[in-house]
């Protein structure tokens, strides 16, 4: 059992650990369990066999329903629970379900529920994420594979995607971020942006993101000159996947879909202010980076406590001359 971590972006980054746990355990059964929306991510994955769904919001909330979704795990018999989410609940999971070795970092407190623990570090400075999981395998002995992101689509989801979007060629804005306000650039500079491209380059725009992110969605599309395509709030995350891969460019903040974009290859333009670029930043050749260097940026805060300079600084032509480097790339 892999207990997957529980943000989008996070679980992407977590893909090479999958592979480096599939090429460990060549002839084992490999089943990951995560929340419904990252448990989308593994559908069709060649490093897993099964996904299980821990719904914590609605069926396995509570201590009751908690303890039947462990007894649930029971009847798979699992010999081996690899915790890439550092939670004390993760472990007590694994505990409860007894699944007799348990390995995964020590952190939350839960290093005594553990039979295989890894001494903490800190992921938040200094080590990328896709580092981070890859350094607690290598503890374990666990090694294998490269730090290649990994996601899969079927042939129909991409086949969908097509005819959703029709003729292209197609550029992406993703101008939400799940974690907090602070990680969003100025929908009406994310407008200027799209235009611009829209016009210079021939191409059309669509505009991707959850269901939390509509309202910046309506913004940007009354912002813009051209009519783009507005999906935010109206894909699933297996259709989110299919319609970045279809992209030849997407345009974003430090997101999920940032993450998405970078397993599949597509050029990425991603604009950081309050989060740590060294940490998080899409693991790919295929990406520039637009930020402005300002005293308090990376401070990780979900709100801006003042004037949100980490932002406010990033203007419309920096990142548009960014978009225009990786466009003459690609040709």
């Amino acid at each position: 059992m892999v207990r997957m971590p529980n943000w989008i972006g996070d679980a992407v980054m977590a893909t090479p650990a999958l592979a480096a746990i599939r090429a460990t355990f060549s002839e084992a059964r490999v089943t990951v369990v995560a929340n419904p929306l990252v448990a989308e991510l593994f559908t069709f994955h060649p490093d897993c066999d099964q996904v299980i769904r821990f719904d914590k919001k609605n069926s396995h909330s509570g201590v009751a329903g908690f303890w039947r979704f462990c007894c649930e795990l029971r009847r798979e018999r699992f010999d081996l629970a690899i915790l890439l989410q550092n939670a004390f609940e993760a472990a007590a999971m694994a505990l409860l379900t007894g699944i007799p070795s348990r390995a995964g970092y020590r952190t939350d407190g839960r290093g005594m529920l553990l039979t295989h623990g890894v001494p903490a570090v800190d992921k938040k400075h200094g080590l990328h994420h896709v580092d981070y999981y890859l350094q607690m395998l290598s503890g374990l002995g666990i090694e294998g594979g490269d730090d290649r992101l990994s996601l899969a689509l079927s042939a129909e989801e991409e086949k969908g995607a097509s005819v959703l979007l029709g003729t292209g060629p197609w550029i992406a804005v993703n101008p939400g971020a799940s974690y907090g306000a602070a990680k969003r650039w100025i929908p009406e500079r994310f407008a200027a942006v799209a235009d611009s491209l829209a016009a210079e380059f021939g191409v059309q725009i669509v505009l991707t993101g959850g269901p939390g992110e509509t309202e910046i969605g309506r913004d940007i599309e009354q912002a813009m000159q051209r009519t783009p395509l507005n999906l935010i709030g109206r894909t699933s995350v297996r259709e989110l996947m299919a319609i970045l891969n279809h992209c030849r460019l997407v345009v974003t903040n430090d997101s999920g879909p940032m993450h998405i974009a970078a397993a599949f290859g597509v050029p990425i333009v991603a604009v950081f202010g309050p989060t740590d670029h060294t940490t998080t930043s899409p693991r790919t050749d295929n990406c520039l980076i637009v930020r402005v260097p300002v005293d308090c940026a990376p401070c990780l805060l979900r709100e801006c406590p003042i004037d949100h300079r980490c932002m406010t600084g990033i203007t419309a032509d920096m990142v548009l001359a960014a978009a225009r480097e990786l466009w003459e790339r690609a040709r």
